[in-house]
């Protein structure tokens, strides 16, 4: 379970306790936006990995592994346009929204990953690495 938290390094500033006491909040800054909520169960001989991405589409997530860091990440952009008789824009909006994090799977199996999505829900199925059996050998003397 270990290896499958999120990084997240956080450096705290004697000179700034204040400021890190009220932590994303102070100074009219918000909590970052790309991060999503998940929950991360551990079932024995794998790891159940949930991620709540309401809004996306399957096509809109990607799930990359690289190094030992399995990374999900989703991107959406939406554009609606009202014109009038005339071609002129009554109402034009447009939005954009991208998400993404990053977890060590140093002690997955990553060829037998899991992926599902499904109401809003990514769901991985993580299996975890056998441990290597202790061999025990005798060496011949020359």
């Amino acid at each position: 379970m270990l290896g499958l938290t999120p990084y997240e390094r956080k450096t705290y500033d004697l000179f700034n306790a204040f400021n890190d006491f009220f932590g994303d909040y102070d100074m009219g800054k918000f909590p970052a936006v790309s991060d999503f909520r998940t929950d991360i169960k551990d079932n024995g001989d794998s790891y159940a990995l949930e991620a709540e991405l309401p809004g996306f589409d399957k096509n809109d997530i990607k799930i990359d592994i690289e190094n030992d860091l399995l990374t999900i990440s989703a991107e959406k952009q939406t554009s609606n346009e009202e014109k009038d008789e005339k071609g002129k824009y009554i109402r034009r909006e447009r939005s954009y929204g991208a998400v993404k994090r990053s977890f060590d799977v140093s002690a997955i199996d990553i060829d037998t990953i899991g992926a599902e999505y499904k109401d809003g829900i990514l769901t991985l199925t993580l299996p975890k690495k056998k441990e290597a059996a202790p061999t025990a050998r005798r060496l011949e003397i020359k």
